[in-house]
């Protein structure tokens, strides 16, 4: 038996669909031929379908009449149906938002929510070898991916790592707020990992970003009144709703968190969310894509790995040029948790000694981060 030509097995990327105006547009043009459908009602456009050229098309989870979908295969396209019963959609062709993911919160708390269906999910899946939900999280997490890849084209994008556990209302949490506000107004699109503590307070200083200053006090201010997603994540969430709700149109933000950590709900502050269920895939996906450079906030294992995990790609160069980074807190990065010795030491004599620092306070991180993109 003869092995195939690669052509005649590897299909031509077509045009991606992820809308019905998208949808519409394309058949007005004369044909749907290669292109590639995410996750888009059809049902109202059978005579379209009908009437179209859909030959190495794929529908990737649209509904559609029974007969138009029997011609569009027929027609030699490839069509994925969607799946009956899930909490989440495993094609979409868009990133979150919080109102999505939050849907139903008001009437029914948190555990009525999308974000918390779609966690319970996946505890109950996760480990029990169904390999069609193995596929169904995978289909997903590469879906958000080619979602975040496709938004942030052009983008200079900086990652702000932190913990969880910094409080609202405390010093740290205003201090990363106002971090995040900083790098918004400096022209750079801010990225987190999406959760509370000082990944929120990221998100929400770029939210800030187009106020007045004295929104963000403000805003601080009333976020206090719920410190922690601990004992009740309905309350956590409704504070931050409030505050988008009392200064709406906030500037945009990624955030990328993972119902691996179910636990940690994602932050309402931020415009776009690539929430996935593979760990492993959101942290490469939120460091790789933080092209200006990482700023590392006091932290505990999680902030670590990241920095290692950052650190990887600088000291090898299997992205090309290193990245700055930053780690705030002296004493937390030398004593405490000394990562900061054992970076220096991996950098020493290579191109990313020049591209990483160590600051006392958050303040100065903003300004060690442009030194370092300088050099």
């Amino acid at each position: 038996m003869g092995v195939k030509n690669p052509d005649e097995i590897t299909p031509a990327p077509g045009v991606e669909i992820e809308s019905l105006a998208a949808f519409d547009e394309a058949v007005a043009a004369g044909s749907l031929a290669g292109h590639r459908v995410q996750s888009v009602d059809l049902t109202d456009r059978s005579a379209a379908l009908l009437a179209a050229d859909t030959s190495g098309a794929v529908f990737l989870g649209c509904p559609m009449e029974p007969g138009a979908e029997a011609k569009v295969r027929a027609g030699g396209a490839f069509v994925f149906p969607p799946v009956p019963g899930l909490p989440f959609d495993p094609y979409r062709g868009l990133l979150y938002t919080a109102d999505a993911l939050y849907d139903g919160l008001t009437e029914g708390g948190y555990e009525a929510t999308p974000d918390a269906r779609a966690y319970r999910w996946f505890q109950g899946t996760r480990s029990n070898g169904d390999v069609f939900a193995s596929m169904l999280r995978s289909l997903h997490d590469d879906a958000v991916s080619d979602a975040l890849e496709e938004l942030l084209v052009g983008a200079r994008v900086v990652g702000v790592m932190g913990g969880h556990a910094t409080a609202r209302g405390s010093a740290s949490y205003t201090a990363a707020a106002r971090l995040g506000r900083t790098l918004a107004r400096s022209g750079l699109t801010v990225a987190t990992g999406g959760g509370p503590g000082a990944m929120e307070a990221a998100n929400l200083g770029a939210y800030a970003a187009p106020h007045p200053d004295a929104m963000l006090d403000e805003a601080c201010e009333i976020l206090a009144g719920a410190p922690s997603f601990t004992p009740s994540v309905t309350d956590w969430a409704r504070a931050a709703f409030a505050v988008r709700e009392r200064w709406p149109k906030g500037g945009g933000s990624v955030s990328i968190p993972t119902w691996f950590y179910g636990h940690e709900p994602p932050n309402p502050f931020s415009d776009h969310i690539a929430k996935y269920f593979a760990n492993a895939l959101r942290e490469d996906g939120l460091l790789a894509r933080s092209n200006a450079g990482v700023i590392f906030l006091p932290g505990a294992a999680g902030t670590v790995q990241e920095i290692f995990d950052s650190t990887t790609p600088n000291y090898y160069g299997s992205r090309g040029e290193p990245t700055p980074m930053v780690l705030v807190g002296r004493d937390h990065w030398t004593r405490k948790l000394p990562a900061w010795p054992l970076l220096s030491a991996l950098a020493a004599d290579r191109p990313m000694e020049s591209r990483i620092g160590l600051v006392d306070t958050v303040e100065e991180a903003s300004e060690e981060l442009a030194r370092l993109s300088a050099k």
